[in-house]
């Protein structure tokens, strides 16, 4: 399988994120933190230093959870252009049956 080129948009956030993960970890060894969080110190390394652009979630998830991110935390961190947009909640189109033809299509039951 071919893996395609990051962007320089994805390099940036990969760099960011890295750092934000080992200014969170202090004084921690990397090895303390990459046992407790279930990955390798080799692939800790390579995300904080920016080498892992893209890591898996599981694997930022359980990092951030030991050194005490918040998953918000660091979405905010990695995407601080995205900060000052609010997440919208759309509903979802009827297509012009509205209730009783959602409902009579096996859709919606009240």
């Amino acid at each position: 399988m071919v893996r395609l080129p990051l962007s320089p948009d994805e390099l940036e956030r990969g760099r960011r994120l890295g750092a934000l993960l080992r200014r969170a970890r202090g004084d921690r060894s990397m090895l303390d933190v990459a046992l407790v969080a279930g990955v390798s110190p080799e692939t800790l390394r390579k995300i904080e230093t920016g080498r892992i652009a893209t890591p898996s979630f599981a694997t930022i998830a359980a990092v951030a959870g030991v050194v005490g991110l918040s998953l918000d935390e660091l979405w905010a961190a990695v995407h601080p252009s995205l900060q000052q947009t609010p997440p919208t909640t759309a509903r979802p189109s009827l297509g012009g049956l509205g209730r009783a033809g959602v409902a009579a299509s096996g859709g919606v039951r009240s």
